[in-house]
Order: C-alpha cells, then sequence, then structure tokens
C-alpha cells in the first residue's frame, strides 16, 4: 500500500505528501495513474489468411492525476502560502521527481512534467488539482551493482531480478591479463538460454563496458584514459541481453584464470 509520495523540484526542494493526513499542512486525497499503463499493438494482416499477425508493441506514457488538500496550521500558514508554495514544484511544464515509498518497504522514482495545476482561488474546501505526464512510463527502484569473475566451467550465478518490467544492464569488465574474447551466457527464468559473445583483444588495466539498456546501448572501451567504441567486438548474432523478472542465470565464460567483471542495474516495474 502506498504511504508516502516525496517530490522533488529540479532546484533541489522536497516536499513530502502523506495519505491522509493534515500533519503537514498538505496531503494526498486522491491519485490515479500507478497502475500498468495501455500497450499499443501493431498488427499486419496478409491477404488469404484470417486474422493478423503480431509485429510489435509498446507502452504509452504515464499520466498521474492527483488531487491535494490544503488543510493550514492558521496559527503559522494560511492557505495562500500554501498554494504558492505547490506552484514552486508543479507549475505547468516544469520537470519533476516523483517517489513513491510502499508500507512494505518498496522505494521507486518517475520523472515526469507538470501538465496542469488547478487551484480555485474562491472555494470552501481548497484543493489543488494535478495532471503529470510521465513519458518513461516505468518506475525506477535503487541501483544494483554486481561483482563477480569470469569462469571457465558451467558455473552460473543467479540474479534474482524484483521488477516486473524486463531490464537492461551495464556489464564492466576489467582485465587483469591479456584476453581476446569472453560470452555474457544468461539462463532465463523459463528456462531459454540466450548469449552475447564479444570479440577483440584487451590487455591488462583496459576498462571494457557495455551496456544493453534500450535506448542506450553501447560497447566502449578505456585504454589509458582514451575511450573508443568497440561495438564492432560483438557478434552480428548477439542478443542484447536483458533481466527479467524472477532468477536470471548468468555466466561470464572466458578461457584460462578469472577477470573481475561488475553487473550494473535497476529494477523497473510497470505499475504499483
Amino acid at each position: 500500500m502506498l504511504d508516502t509520495v516525496e517530490v522533488r523540484n529540479p532546484q533541489g526542494s522536497l516536499l513530502r505528501l502523506p495519505l491522509q493526513n493534515s500533519i503537514s499542512g498538505v496531503y494526498i486525497e486522491t491519485i490515479d495513474g500507478l497502475d500498468p499503463v495501455k500497450a499499443t499493438l501493431v498488427s499486419s494482416s496478409f491477404a488469404g489468411l484470417d486474422g493478423e499477425q503480431y509485429q510489435s508493441s509498446r507502452r504509452e506514457q504515464r499520466n498521474i492525476i492527483a488531487k491535494l488538500i490544503l488543510d493550514p496550521d492558521y496559527s503559522v500558514d494560511s492557505v495562500e502560502s500554501l498554494r504558492l508554495r505547490m506552484y514552486s514544484f508543479f507549475m505547468p511544464k516544469s520537470e519533476v521527481n516523483l517517489r513513491f515509498i510502499m508500507s512494505h518497504g518498496l522505494v521507486v522514482d518517475i520523472d515526469g512534467r507538470v501538465e496542469t495545476c488547478q487551484a480555485p482561488i474562491f472555494t470552501q474546501e481548497p484543493a489543488l488539482d494535478l495532471s503529470i505526464l510521465c513519458f518513461d512510463s516505468n518506475f525506477y527502484g535503487s541501483e544494483i551493482l554486481l561483482s563477480g569473475n569470469t569462469v571457465s566451467s558451467e558455473v552460473e550465478s543467479t540474479i534474482s531480478y524484483a521488477g516486473s518490467i524486463e531490464s537492461g544492464f551495464v556489464f564492466t569488465l576489467m582485465p587483469n591479463r591479456a584476453i581476446n574474447d569472453f560470452t555474457v551466457y544468461n539462463r532465463l527464468p523459463d528456462g531459454t538460454l540466450r548469449a552475447m559473445d564479444f570479440s577483440a583483444p584487451m590487455l591488462s588495466g583496459d576498462v571494457l563496458t557495455i551496456s544493453t539498456i534500450p535506448g542506450n546501448k553501447y560497447a566502449v572501451l578505456n585504454r589509458g584514459g582514451t575511450e573508443s567504441s568497440v561495438l564492432y567486438g560483438l557478434s552480428a548474432f548477439a542478443n542484447w541481453l536483458r533481466l527479467y523478472p524472477g532468477d536470471n542465470h548468468m555466466r561470464i565464460y572466458a578461457e584460462g584464470a578469472g577477470v573481475p567483471y561488475t553487473i550494473r542495474y535497476t529494477d523497473k516495474y510497470g505499475g504499483l
């Protein structure tokens, strides 16, 4: 269950909004738009065949709609001062970061832009109606960093991914010896095995970074402080691996002694 919403504006100011609690003078009465957003499905029809064939899909933007109640302690505050304070966070077209704190411990963030902020002055029940558009509809948990060493055997490491939406990751290899190739294997929760092959000469002291995050994919080699793209090292048939909800069994295979690596990812949630 949702417990508190924290709002941060571009200047770094923080606003805490509890649910159904007027201790702070402002609280959330209702909030909508936290469930999974609608998906747009694309399909094609073919002459002589019944129905259509699925091609692709994507999730639409998220529209968070909330009603805030202004309930000041008149000995130290007023409705007008609260309203003006809310404007500093929710002025239309401004950016906001929303953090949702759940009663069971989950904490997630989402970025958006204020579409509307309506706070009628002449009313017996002072309130503020908000509409916030989040163009990336996913909620993001905390960043997780894991470390390990390459193996020359069948030994796997398990990553228990808690998110509800598949997520890319940043893989960083830090060679402590010369190495020419390696393969990252991921056995998905359903048993499907996927692989990402890389082949390019690397020296001790190099740092190779591969991002499989959709919209921000890259492969960069840092040698002596100079960075260069090494996308050519990825096989044309390689999978840009992602983590899926559940247990992902990872194995980074390379012949010879183990080479240290890290995997950095963020849990993604499609709804709360």
